[in-house]
């Protein structure tokens, strides 16, 4: 559908203008989004694939965590070429810039399933990039965690489409 120079039509009819309509009032309706409450402190879940980062906001409410907003974005050509750490490291970058009105001047948990990255603000780093991305996070206070891979559903999900 998005290929330079190869032109295809979608059909867009009536039953796929209710689909759309109806996917729309669902993302919107509990427990789907909760709206975020300032004195809660937030969680962000990130991800990244060799395609694309992304990136969940939640917060809890009562014994479970409730998203309050998702994010995903395409890699950059020259971002595909990144090693793994860095593509992670990305992806954290942008979601903390993405999220910065919820994020900034809070204290926050963030949650990676790149246990590598737990380590980078402790470690000596040589990587001029991480240590450029290491030093953009300073302001914001926050205490990374690693997670299971099968607990970052929703980050890795949106980082693969």
């Amino acid at each position: 559908m998005t290929k330079k120079g190869k032109p295809n039509r979608l059909e867009w009819s009536e039953s796929a203008e209710h689909a759309f309509q109806s996917l729309k009032q669902a993302l919107v309706k509990f427990p789907i989004l909760k709206l975020p409450d300032i004195g809660q402190m937030f969680i962000l879940q990130t991800d990244a694939s060799n395609r694309g980062i992304g990136a969940v906001l939640l917060q809890h409410s009562g014994n479970e965590k409730l998203p309050v907003a998702y994010a995903g974005r395409k890699l950059k050509e020259s971002e595909q070429n990144y090693a793994t750490i860095e593509k992670e490291c990305l992806a954290i970058i942008w979601a903390v810039s993405k999220f910065q009105r919820y994020l900034y001047g809070a204290e926050f948990l963030l949650e990676t399933d790149h246990k590598p990255l737990i380590y980078l603000h402790q470690a000596k780093v040589n990587n001029a990039r991480l240590m450029r991305w290491a030093l953009s996070l300073q302001p914001y206070r926050f205490r990374l965690m690693s997670i299971k891979g099968k607990e970052n559903v929703g980050a890795d999900s949106l980082s693969r489409i």
